[in-house]
């Protein structure tokens, strides 16, 4: 099971750098970073996805100190449309002047003369996707990128995007608790030829069967985030150990049983990913961690698969009107353009 971006042969699963530099409290030690990363490439990651909002740039310029010196090894991913604004908090901005400066910028902390696949984080929709998608072809004309690609959009939106220049990928939040690209994304993806990305495959941790409780540090984006709520966590919680219950099903049907003598049986992030995997065609799972026993994981992953029954079981566990709580707050949901359940 192989993916493409662009003609570029790549790993089904993929390497988020987010959790790094941003989003979940505190960040690691750099050493332990850069460890991981080098890690990363050593068991065959070969895609590695940052942007300029993780850490305000500082994940870029982490790539570059860790693995900056083998940039031969992977294809590399970033974004642009969501940064560092002038007041210093994050800023939404999809101007042609902006989407080049934060691209020449990327490209300084990156160390890199081009960017493999660079996205538009988010749509700014107070300008035309045309105007934005117009000045990042201008920058795969000029060299400093190759693939364009999109990130948290509708189908319309994609379309559009894609009579202006091909888009190579697009990025959404998708996993068993989000399942809105199944609405239209997934399939414009496959009209447009495009590789649909996976973003949280597994729920922001949740589907790991690891988050107990929702007393979540200081600086971690679930705090603010409706699923995680006192009002719905608990309900969901019951759900992922409903989902808990399909395991010795997949570890059966993957060769498995309970006195192996293969290490341990598959996992519950593993089951999540492959799910991911098997349920959109050409795509690619992006998990992120901090832990270098999940970072293997998470890419033995692809090793595993799910039977058509199997889904069918989990689809009985938890369909997605069974969801507590919404994706994000109501001020985040406003910039995003996927569609919703």
């Amino acid at each position: 099971m192989m993916a493409s971006i662009g003609g570029q042969t790549l790993a089904p699963v993929a390497l988020g750098c987010m959790n790094l530099s941003h989003a979940y409290g505190t960040p690691p030690q750099k050493s332990d970073s850069i460890k991981l990363l080098n890690q990363a490439l050593d068991l065959g990651y070969n895609m590695l996805d940052t942007a300029a909002l993780y850490g305000f740039g500082a994940n870029e310029s982490l790539l570059a100190e860790a693995v900056g010196h083998r940039r031969h090894e992977f294809f590399l991913a970033s974004k642009c449309g969501m940064f560092k604004g002038p007041d210093g908090k994050r800023a939404i901005d999809g101007r042609p002047e902006t989407i080049r400066k934060t691209c020449e910028d990327s490209l300084q902390r990156l160390n890199t003369d081009v960017i493999d696949l660079y996205y538009l984080h988010r749509w700014d929709k107070s300008v035309p996707i045309e105007e934005s998608i117009g000045e990042l072809s201008r920058l795969v004309e000029e060299g400093k990128i190759k693939h364009i690609g999109l990130s948290e959009v509708s189908a319309n939106t994609i379309a559009k995007a894609n009579a202006v220049h091909k888009i190579a990928a697009v990025q959404s939040e998708y996993s068993l608790w989000s399942r809105n690209p199944e609405i239209a994304v997934i399939e414009q993806c496959q009209k447009i030829d495009a590789t649909f990305v996976s973003f949280s495959p597994v729920g922001r941790g949740m589907l790991t069967g690891e988050v107990k409780d929702n007393q979540f540090v200081a600086g971690d984006i679930r705090l603010a985030m409706p699923r995680f709520s006192d009002e719905h966590f608990e309900s969901n919680l019951s759900l992922v150990r409903q989902f808990e219950s399909v395991l010795p099903m997949f570890a059966e049907e993957n060769g498995f049983s309970i006195n192996d003598n293969r290490g341990s049986t598959p996992t519950l992030a593993q089951l999540a990913l492959a799910w991911t995997l098997k349920k959109a065609p050409n795509s690619i799972a992006l998990p992120g961690t901090t832990s270098l026993q999940h970072l293997e994981e998470n890419w033995n992953a692809q090793q595993l698969s799910v039977s058509d029954e199997l889904l069918r079981v989990i689809d009985g566990i938890i369909p997605q009107n069974k969801i507590a709580g919404g994706r994000y707050n109501a001020a985040t949901q406003r910039e995003i353009d996927t569609e919703e359940f």
